[in-house]
């Protein structure tokens, strides 16, 4: 199962929504993965973190969920670098 979870909850403990399901043994491609591509897309903005595992998942699942997430992210770390570069100008002309 592909779930959400809070960070602090046990691993195999209660989770808080089920974004879908992976079936390693299936060998029809179409029947091996479910991912909800619309519910990952709110928890991820909602600040969700995906696991190593689960990232890999998403990419498979719902590429354009994750797409759209991963060019917020990019723009977000972007702006900060802007944001730290000014700091050091206005340091140097300090």
């Amino acid at each position: 199962r592909l779930v959400l979870i809070e960070s602090r909850s046990p691993r195999d403990g209660k989770y808080l929504e089920n974004l879908g399901w992976y079936n390693p043994f299936e060998e029809e491609a179409e029947k091996n993965l479910l991912v909800k591509a619309d519910r990952v897309a709110h928890w991820l903005e909602q600040g969700a973190v995906l696991s190593t595992r689960a990232e890999s998942l998403v990419k498979k699942g719902a590429p354009a969920a994750f797409e759209a997430h991963f060019k917020k992210v990019l723009a977000r770390q972007a702006k900060a670098c802007e944001k730290k570069k000014a700091l050091r100008k206005k340091k140097a002309k300090a």
